[in-house]
């Protein structure tokens, strides 16, 4: 009887190193942030914000660029003191190193769009225990070189901007008729705005709908590939870290 040696959790050696080097390129990296593992459709992470914040697609830019600057410049940052850090603080480390950036974004906003800044609130703030950022310190920046760090850093800043973007656009423009505060022709005369969009159960099920059309568009992509369909990553979880803490909720919050 011959073995299987077909069997998908199979790996001779060198198939997994060529494996490895292609999940550590830059391009896959970045793809993985943007589509494949994008934190928010894929690996339904910083859902607070999102729904919070997606009432206009004004905010959701606003919101989208900090998360931008903040994970690349934390994931940096962790990556180049990544060996100096001791295992036992790890956490606390980096939540202060992420606090340093979002203090940063803060004044800034505060000072130069004191209305955007009353409009996002404390979600501002809440960008330090964001699961997106903390997670990707924890399971890639602690791991990987400073490069690396920042391709993935950009990659899942994109993808929460990408995600924030369309939820925000379409909540705004079926919710009020407007984009980006501009009136779109039609609306209040032939098509009547929907409230509904702006309240929370609009912005669930909006996420629903994205999820749903994010779901399909990867196992299309993966059929074009020729890829084996492979389930989603669990909800909270990451396929570079398995569990851990920063995503298993231990030691981070999932907001």
């Amino acid at each position: 009887m011959k073995e299987n040696v077909t069997d998908q959790t199979y790996r001779n050696p060198q198939e997994r190193l060529e494996e490895q080097k292609k999940k550590d390129s830059p391009m896959q990296i970045l793809l993985d942030g943007v589509l494949f593992q994008n934190p928010v459709f894929r690996l339904v992470l910083g859902t607070c914000p999102l729904l919070a914040i997606t009432t206009s697609a004004k905010n959701a830019v606003s919101m989208g660029l900090a998360v931008i600057f903040v994970q690349m410049g934390s994931e940096v940052i962790i990556s180049l003191l990544r060996k100096a850090i001791p295992d036992k603080v790890r956490i606390p480390a980096f939540i202060t190193i992420i606090a340093g950036f979002v203090t940063i974004v803060q004044l800034l906003v505060s000072a130069y769009l004191p209305a955007l800044n009353e409009s996002l609130g404390i979600y501002i703030p809440l960008i330090v225990v964001n699961c997106i950022v903390l997670a990707r310190a924890e399971a890639f920046a602690s791991k990987k070189s400073v490069f690396a760090s920042l391709v993935d850093g950009f990659g899942m800043g994109v993808g929460f901007f990408i995600a924030l973007f369309l939820m925000g656009t379409v909540r705004e423009i079926l919710g009020n008729g407007t984009f980006f505060d501009l009136h779109i022709p039609l609306f209040g005369t032939v098509i009547e705005p929907m409230m509904f969009f702006i309240l929370p159960p609009g912005g669930f099920f909006v996420f629903g709908i994205c999820i749903c059309f994010s779901q399909m568009f990867v196992k299309w992509m993966d059929k074009k590939r020729g890829k084996p369909l492979s389930p989603p990553p669990e909800a909270g979880h990451c396929e570079a870290c398995g569990s851990c803490t920063a995503c298993s909720g231990s030691e981070g919050t999932n907001v």
